[in-house]
């Protein structure tokens, strides 16, 4: 299948970034629909195509033009060293929204305690060419740096030590590893092709769908809530609303009732609720939201 050149070309990442950045899309408003035997998704915008690549090689082919724009970890940027525009993070990655570390770890027991005392060693990584600079950096000489095809941790006991992508510590500590040093912190990024984000018709579609994104991000944490409430208690349910926020205030036909709309945090909604019923707010409901633009 040969794309359209004159479409905008998005690179959607396949693998563990796949589903989220799938649904993502999803709740920005653009529906995508991914086949198991093909790299074409299709996407509900006849001036879009989307390619599907492994975020390791998302920002190579973005460089070389192969796609305009993509979405791939920061971590797989630096890696390739590749010249892209970054256009924003998005915070979002396979598990929770926290970053990815790349860590230098050794086994819990290892007579090895700074990455000094790796002088000589063997590590084993998917980042190498990142490990490579970061001993060139600290003038440590490394015997080799071999490259991992997975189940990086269980190689830890095998040679002298790795660098691993971490996002909750949970494998760390399964395996029993220490942690010597943090490489480079991640996170998911939108980068475009240097001659596409200068084109300007390009620039600013790629630029509205990343306000989307963002705003899909930022709707995941909180929920919308509306409430009737007696005018005579107004002002005590108003007292009791987050003071960083700043609630809307409709009349209702009855004079003397009126409606609360208010957006809170997913967090603050369970205590928030009872609070507002206590202080005098009726028929009370909270709804998802799908995206909130600044």
């Amino acid at each position: 299948m040969t794309t359209d050149p004159s479409k905008l070309r998005l690179g959607i990442p396949k693998g563990s970034l796949q589903d989220p950045t799938v649904d993502l899309f999803y709740r920005s408003g653009y529906r995508i629909n991914v086949s198991s035997r093909s790299y074409y998704p299709e996407i509900d915008d006849p001036g879009m195509s989307a390619m599907m690549f492994r975020s390791q090689e998302m920002s190579r082919y973005v460089e070389d033009g192969v796609i305009d724009f993509g979405i791939c970890g920061h971590d797989w940027v630096v890696e390739n060293n590749s010249d892209v525009h970054e256009v924003c993070e998005l915070e979002y990655s396979r598990a929770t929204s926290n970053p990815i570390r790349w860590v230098l770890a050794v086994p819990e027991e290892s007579d090895i305690h700074k990455p000094e005392d790796l002088a000589g060693g063997i590590i084993a990584t998917e980042l190498k060419q990142t490990v490579k600079r970061y001993f060139e950096g600290k003038n440590i000489p490394i015997k080799k740096i071999e490259f991992s095809w997975g189940a990086t941790e269980v190689k830890a006991r095998l040679i002298d030590g790795i660098v691993d992508c971490t996002e909750t510590g949970s494998s760390l500590r399964a395996n029993k590893l220490r942690v010597l040093d943090t490489l480079l912190t991640s996170t998911t990024r939108m980068i475009a092709n240097h001659d596409a984000w200068a084109d300007p018709a390009k620039r600013e579609k790629i630029e509205d769908i990343a306000l989307l994104l963002q705003g899909a991000i930022s709707a995941k944490s909180q929920v919308g809530l509306k409430l009737n409430v007696p005018r005579a208690k107004l002002d005590a349910v108003l007292a009791q609303m987050p003071s960083a926020q700043s609630p809307t205030v409709n009349e209702l036909a009855d004079k003397d009732w009126v409606a609360v709309e208010v957006i809170v945090d997913r967090t603050v909604e369970r205590e928030l609720v009872p609070k507002l019923s206590r202080a005098g707010g009726q028929a009370i409901f909270s709804y998802p939201l799908n995206k909130i633009i600044p």
